[in-house]
């Protein structure tokens, strides 16, 4: 794990910035690595971390285990990551953090939060995105459940607009929260869809997606193909992270829209998961 540290003074950052919890999306990397060289003037101090060092020097999603399927984490465990979380949470303990992502799936940004969660309701509306997905029952060991994080998929993995879109919202972020000089911009509406089911895949050599992500699905609609057997929706639904390839067993997941971020304050201090380890 790497942490450099944007700001002057002895008082320990409340504000974190993350890249590289999976080693193979190097768009918060790349964002970050511009953030060291620029050293832009900021009024609260900032971390900047990259968090699975290794598996980004092999250019791999994770090199023993998914870290962010893992957390809390284990400091004896034999896998690496399980021992990675545990230092990763004390890191980023007491502080706000924006970590950043990519997808198979999508090539604009949008959000993974809990949609009751007070920061997410706070933070969306200032950052440029889609939308955010409220993951529910299917983010057993996910960081946001023992950390005040914000996830951002920030476009398709490897592209430049990916890493672009991470450089931006991390200046959208830090002016949001008065670390970066600037008036804040007015508050966006931001939909919030909420992950309902998985949609499994059959065995096939080809593989096909027909709709847009966060686009609504009627009942009756074909939605994806397996080979030559065609999905199609008995009820309608929202797809989120839907691509061909992005998964072995799944094409993504169905969802529904449950609401809107919209014009809240911003809350910076200590949230609720401050003494989380």
């Amino acid at each position: 794990m790497r942490v450099e540290r944007l700001g002057d003074g002895d008082d320990e950052p409340e504000l974190a910035v993350m890249a590289a919890v999976h080693g193979d999306e190097p768009c918060g990397v790349r964002a970050i690595e511009r953030l060291v060289d620029e050293r832009p003037a900021v009024e609260r101090p900032v971390k900047l971390i990259v968090a699975n060092e290794r598996a980004v020097e092999r250019n791999v999603r994770y090199t023993e285990a998914d870290l962010n399927r893992v957390f809390p984490g284990d400091p004896d465990a034999p896998e690496y990551e399980r021992r990675l979380a545990p230092e990763l949470l004390r890191e980023v303990r007491g502080c706000t953090t924006l970590s950043l992502h990519s997808t198979q799936s999508f090539d604009r940004p949008f959000a993974v939060v809990e949609a009751d969660d007070p920061l997410a309701a706070a933070i969306c509306p200032y950052l440029s995105i889609e939308a955010a997905v409220d993951v529910g029952g299917f983010g057993e060991g996910r960081l946001i459940d023992y950390a005040d994080v914000i996830e951002v998929e920030c476009g398709l993995q490897n592209s430049e607009g990916a890493a672009e879109n991470a450089y931006e919202l991390i200046g959208e972020f830090l002016t949001a929260v008065g670390a970066l000089p600037g008036e804040r911009p007015d508050a966006r509406r931001v939909p919030i869809y909420q992950l309902k089911r998985r949609i499994p895949k059959d065995p096939a050599e080809e593989y096909g997606v027909l709709v847009e992500n966060f686009e609504r699905v009627a009942a009756g609609t074909t939605f994806a193909t397996a080979g030559e057997h065609e999905l199609v929706a008995d009820e309608p639904f929202y797809p989120v992270l839907l691509s061909s390839y992005g998964y072995q067993e799944e094409f993504g997941y169905a969802a529904e829209r449950i609401g809107d971020f919209d014009r809240n304050p911003v809350e910076t201090g200590r949230g609720s998961h401050a003494g989380a380890q």
